[in-house]
């Protein structure tokens, strides 16, 4: 059932961000509605110039331009490229499934989300810049999907429950990933932490 994947994991992390998260986190109140709005935004959609678009899909890009904005120059050049590189391989990803489906050899929804997953961890340091890469660099492939299919006079619903929950899985894995490297990184400072005691004691 499409859709179960990214209401399931996006109430989750509402839950914990609501409920369990530092109060003193400056994110917190930020993360927690904007979680809420996407998850009332998810089953609204409307027409424009012959698309049919998701209300969902359309306020994570906008949400992520007005933070891509408040970056420093540099750093929003290099945002806009791996955006871009997100978009050109998001396009690329569905037209490889309908060309030639035969290489797709288990499902769709977890080949692209551990594909862009590994991208997103190879482009970008942070969880953050990882986040904002994947959701405007896939939202944008999604306009671009469209358009290519409208040449063909195919209908595509723009930011759709199936795109929600690819963009969930991806989500969920990327924050799983920066929990084992922020988990690493404890391990390696406590355990150095410890080695210096023991020195100190000898």
């Amino acid at each position: 059932m499409e859709g179960l994947m990214f209401y399931w994991i996006f109430w989750l992390f509402w839950v914990y961000i609501t409920f369990f998260m530092n109060k003193q986190n400056p994110y917190r109140t930020k993360l927690a509605t904007a979680i809420l709005v996407l998850i009332i935004l998810s089953n609204l959609k409307f027409m424009f110039l012959s698309y049919e678009f998701y209300a969902s899909g359309l306020f994570m890009l906008l949400l992520s331009y007005i933070i891509f904005s408040k970056k420093k120059l540099g750093s929003l050049l290099y945002a806009f490229i791996c955006s871009f590189i997100v978009t050109i391989a998001y396009v690329a990803f569905n037209l490889f499934v309908i060309y030639d489906p035969v290489w797709v050899i288990f499902q769709k929804e977890w080949m692209m989300g551990i594909f862009f997953c590994c991208l997103a961890i190879f482009l970008q340091a942070s969880l953050k810049d990882r986040l904002l890469m994947i959701v405007s660099g896939s939202v944008q492939g999604e306009i671009l999907y469209a358009f290519y299919l409208s040449k063909f006079e195919f209908s595509y619903s723009i930011g759709s429950m199936a795109y929600l929950d690819v963009i969930s899985l991806i989500t969920i894995l990327l924050v799983s990933w920066s929990i084992l490297e922020n988990a690493g990184s404890f391990f390696q400072n406590h355990f150095h932490f410890l080695e210096k005691g023991k020195q100190k004691s000898s």
